[in-house]
């Protein structure tokens, strides 16, 4: 090293790189940098420092190289602004955005930007205030929901999955949290009790020691991932041969603890993709949840079993999002590079999520404004809106009744792209919670062949025709899209309508291995 190189610490690193790239760059996103082998870390009197030098050869290349990049490939009328770039990941999950994955929902950042009172060079005009009414009609995970509440705007959410309605209103709600509180001290005491009567934890434990042992002395962070992007180790090769010497190690103590390994391929959701002690763990936990009379409580705590559920998996870290084959032993971890294994109690999982969902609603208790927000469950197709509110949330309909739905912002399903029951798989069948499969717009399982857009077309627009009634005349719908096929045009002409306007924005934060440069549209409508 340079005797003269300009070393700094991870939180000025973070304050340089800040004003250097002229966006927010955290203290975490250094520490990201290092841990996976972006810049070497140095080490100086037992503090992390990194070059000077390190940091503006890794921004130099990776700066606004990207932005050129991708509107090379998807044109210059890309508004980089609303890829949100500068966002940091904290911002994007904020308080009850992340009470639950889910694929496909936009990040509240794109909501705000059209659902709020300011005006740029893009966005020209105010259309949402404070007391309007906003609609969703294809709800999700009620993003557009809590945006309006934030905003002080009244808002009404319609989705044809009863989990996704569930998610979304457990969300928006105001929940008793003391009382909560007390529920989840009662029911993770039952818990400990049951784990301790089983040998889950003792051997998950020992597992754990040998793992961080094996990974210490084989996989060395950072040094390891340095030494695979310097062309040092094939990672490939290196990483199979220890994971088949770790085998034996985990074989032992699987024996010591008379672990069953096995998944049963044939069987049900929960037979094929959860080991037998995760499964009976959850089993255990969803029983003594319904013997819970507050039907509020119960759901906020279906949807942190849930959440425990989907990352106790028998599967990959890599392959969380799309499973493609049960893990039941160990195996070499592309995303950590290091030996992982799969889940054999969904303690650590519970014990977390219970206490990060009671964070994050108190998060947002305290941001809440006094309006109205809820989600129906119904086909936005041929719902009876106002019949439907009026049962659930006569308060909503009454507004609406009056005044009007001033607009909309949706995100509707993309053609081909997901089967939204499929993703909560697992919820539904521990629920036993009803499916309406039948019944999703542009499911994967139809395609995206000639027929499936014609179908898609035809929905959309049944959707506009039908909801439009309950709209004010000047209404200003927005609609999400990933326009590939150029369906929007004649969705908007079948609904009576015109599109105004088409933002066109970046999608930076994929969930998907895929990250080739991809956009997505907004586009205006208003009545013709």
């Amino acid at each position: 090293m340079n005797l003269h190189e300009e070393l700094l610490t991870i939180k000025a690193a973070s304050e340089w790189a800040s004003e250097y790239t002229g966006r927010q760059i955290t203290t975490s996103n250094i520490s990201y940098l290092i841990q996976y082998g972006r810049i070497p870390k140095i080490s100086k009197n037992g503090t992390v420092l990194v070059s000077k030098k390190d940091l503006i050869r890794y921004y130099s290349e990776n700066g606004n190289q990207r932005e050129h990049e991708w509107k090379r490939k998807l044109g210059a009328d890309l508004n980089w602004a609303l890829s949100f770039e500068g966002v940091k990941e904290s911002e994007r999950t904020k308080h009850v955005h992340r009470l639950h994955p889910y694929k496909g929902k936009f990040i509240p950042q794109l909501v705000e930007y059209f659902l709020d009172s300011h005006v740029d060079n893009f966005k020209r005009n105010v259309y949402f205030r404070p007391g309007d009414i906003v609609l969703d009609p294809f709800c999700g995970s009620g993003t557009t929901l809590v945006q309006a509440n934030e905003l002080g705007i009244h808002a009404v959410g319609i989705d044809i999955s009863f989990y996704n309605a569930l998610i979304s209103n457990v969300k928006v709600k105001e929940h008793n949290l003391s009382e909560l509180n007390a529920q989840i001290y009662k029911l993770s005491q039952k818990y400990r009790v049951y784990l301790t009567d089983s040998n889950h934890l003792a051997f998950e434990d020992e597992l754990k020691t040998a793992l961080s042992e094996f990974n210490a002395l084989y996989f060395p962070s950072p040094l390891f991932k340095q030494r695979v992007r310097s062309g040092e180790i094939n990672q490939d090769e290196y990483g199979q041969s220890k994971e088949e010497e770790f085998r034996a190690i985990f074989q032992s103590i699987a024996q010591k603890y008379n672990v069953e390994l096995f998944t049963n391929e044939h069987g049900s959701f929960l037979e094929r993709w959860y080991l037998p002690s995760t499964r009976k763990e959850l089993i255990f936990l969803r029983d003594e949840i319904n013997q819970i009379d507050d039907a509020d409580l119960r759901y906020v705590l279906y949807v942190i079993l849930s959440r425990t559920a989907r990352s106790c998996r028998a599967t990959t870290h890599s392959d969380l999002a799309t499973l493609i084959d049960p893990v039941t032993g160990p195996y070499y971890c592309q995303k950590h590079a290091k030996i992982c294994a799969p889940l054999f109690s969904a303690s650590k999982w519970w014990n977390f999520y219970t206490r990060d969902t009671l964070s994050r609603l108190w998060q947002f208790k305290r941001l809440r404004t006094p309006t109205f927000q809820h989600c129906l469950v119904g086909d936005s197709r041929t719902i009876n809106l106002l019949e439907l509110l009026q049962k659930e949330h006569p308060a909503l309909a009454e507004m609406i009744q009056h005044r009007k739905i001033r607009g909309i912002f949706t995100s509707p399903p993309y053609v081909g792209m997901i089967n939204y029951h499929e993703q909560h798989e697992y919820a539904y069948e521990l629920f036993g919670f009803e499916r309406r499969d039948e019944l999703e717009i542009g499911p994967l399982y139809k395609g995206q062949g000639i027929e499936a857009r014609n179908e898609y077309v035809e929905s959309i627009s049944l959707v506009l025709r039908n909801i439009r009634v309950y709209l004010d005349e000047d209404f200003d719908i927005f609609i999400v899209a990933n326009d590939k096929f150029g369906l929007y045009p004649t969705i908007a002409e079948k609904s009576g309508m015109r599109i105004v306007n088409e933002y066109k924005r970046p999608v930076l934060n994929r969930t998907e291995k895929n990250k080739d440069p991809y956009s997505e549209s907004i586009f205006h409508l208003k009545s013709l």
